[in-house]
């Protein structure tokens, strides 16, 4: 029986939990699909950092449980056997996220005991613990799995476009590196939800009908975030309510979501820009929800006119599968004692072997 390994991603946007199966010797992705959290869910999981310690300690029960309930629907909907799972390795909730505090420290829900006992196989979580204690970021820990694919091929830059906007940048005549460019989808979510009614900018429509004030976005772009050297990360919340309300005052919504799709694509291309070598701006691969915000898409490739850009789709792995796949690698390597951790991405003094292992 070949054995597959599951990975589980819930990202900054909690919109859902993306469970995704791959082979992991040649990797492939085998199945994956997107269970979308209902709203009242999805707003416990936004406001987790301001809970109460009782209040969080049963979210993250909650989470574990609506995990393992939400794989077994997984294995059952695509025909897989529980036995067939070798391990599972579980991102988790981001709540917070603060390596610039004075005790560095990030903080992930989902009790993994749940997905332990409802497969009996090891389930890897808590991944970016340990590169804390290295002394680095905590993330981003896709560069990882950018380099495993694509590490041996011409150089890369690849761009994962979720709450918040990542990049990466690989290949055989580059150092692997990664950092947090600024927000991804977390500000235009907002304001879509805010004067819309509506979860999303559905291909950026909205945006489309709108005018961007780029001298606005200039200004913000001289903040120290953006001029901070890599590597960097972000927790989602430093682009949330509070930044909306006091730099974007827009009185016309189609302007506003004109100027924040604008803010996200002038913050990556700044970023390629400054700290990315020329010799490596050539191909920018996107990935994530936002790599379907066609005005977001062709405001990048307005910026970066000299860099071909298409979605990881194109070399096999779909957008929306990428980091699910990612955790489920970074699982198997783990229960096979082989790194699993771009230490140079951020900034951690050694590569490690990142995670814990949950046994039932």
């Amino acid at each position: 029986m070949n054995k597959l390994v599951l990975g589980l991603m819930s990202g900054t946007s909690a919109d859902g939990l993306t469970v995704c199966a791959i082979a992991p010797r040649p990797f492939q992705i085998v199945h994956f699909k997107n269970y979308p959290y209902d709203k009242k869910f999805q707003q416990q999981l936004l406001h987790a950092f301001c809970l109460t310690a009782p209040a969080l300690s049963q979210l993250h029960y909650q989470i574990g449980a609506q995990y393992a309930k939400t794989v077994l629907r997984f294995l059952k909907e695509f025909h897989v056997l529980p036995a067939q799972i070798a391990a599972v390795g579980m991102h988790g909730q981001t709540v917070y996220h603060g390596p610039q505090d004075k005790t560095p420290n990030t903080l992930q829900l989902g009790e993994p005991s749940f997905l332990a006992a409802a497969l009996h196989c090891p389930v890897v979580s808590d991944f970016r613990a340990m590169d804390l204690a290295l002394g680095g970021q905590g993330a981003p820990l896709i560069p990882f799995f950018d380099e495993f694919i694509f590490g041996k091929s011409a150089p890369k830059m690849l761009l994962n476009i979720g709450g918040i906007a990542n990049l990466s940048i690989v290949g055989k005549t580059v150092k692997t590196q990664g950092f947090d460019c600024g927000p991804g989808n977390t500000l235009i979510d907002l304001a879509c939800q805010q004067h819309f009614k509506k979860p999303f900018d559905k291909n950026g429509a909205l945006a489309a009908k709108g005018t961007p004030n780029k001298a606005l976005v200039r200004r913000l772009l001289t903040q120290k975030f953006f001029r901070q050297r890599p590597p960097k990360s972000l927790d989602k919340n430093t682009f949330g309510p509070a930044y909306l309300t006091r730099y974007f005052k827009q009185k016309n919504p189609h302007d506003l979501l004109a100027t924040l799709t604008y803010f996200t694509a002038a913050a990556v291309a700044q970023s390629i820009r400054r700290f990315v070598p020329l010799s490596a701006q050539k191909e920018l691969i996107l990935s994530g929800g936002g790599c379907y915000n066609q005005t977001l898409v062709r405001l990048l490739r307005e910026l970066l006119p000299h860099v071909k850009i298409t979605t990881c789709a194109a070399y096999g792995i779909d957008p929306q599968a990428k980091e699910a796949a990612a955790f489920a690698l970074f699982a198997w390597l783990n229960l096979q004692r082989k790194p699993n951790h771009c230490a140079r991405a951020t900034g951690a003094r050694k590569t490690a072997i990142l995670g814990k292992v949950t046994l039932c």
